[in-house]
């Protein structure tokens, strides 16, 4: 008995159709036809942050955290897209990261985790 995954990630939005198709045109994030999204096995992290971070934004509750293959190919494909890239970052041992915003200025972070992780 016990928690075994991240069964969801939920947040309020002012046009949520218009941000859901983001995510699945720039993303790929798409609703399959049972509304589930299945993802790949692989690390979750799952961390608390101080109140005052600016990690994901002044005013951001939260941050999605999405585990990505081959970084540098999204990360062309969002520029292509015309989706501004904030900031990229390699951690040893932890992998690459890169950060956008969604239509609505949610920040979004990417991550390729180190073959290791």
């Amino acid at each position: 008995m016990g928690i075994n995954g991240i069964g969801g990630v939920f947040w309020r939005a002012d046009h949520p159709a218009k941000v859901r198709q983001w995510y699945a045109d720039v993303l790929g994030v798409v609703d399959p036809p049972d509304g589930v999204w299945r993802q790949d096995e692989g690390p979750t992290v799952l961390a608390a942050f101080d109140r005052d971070t600016d990690y994901f934004g002044t005013d951001q509750q939260f941050m999605v955290n999405f585990r990505v293959a081959a970084l540098p190919a999204l990360l062309e494909h969002l520029r292509a897209q015309g989706v501004e890239i904030l900031g990229e970052q390699h951690e040893d041992g932890i992998g690459d990261f890169a950060w956008v915003t969604d239509p609505e200025g949610t920040r979004v972070e990417l991550w390729e985790p180190d073959s290791a992780g």
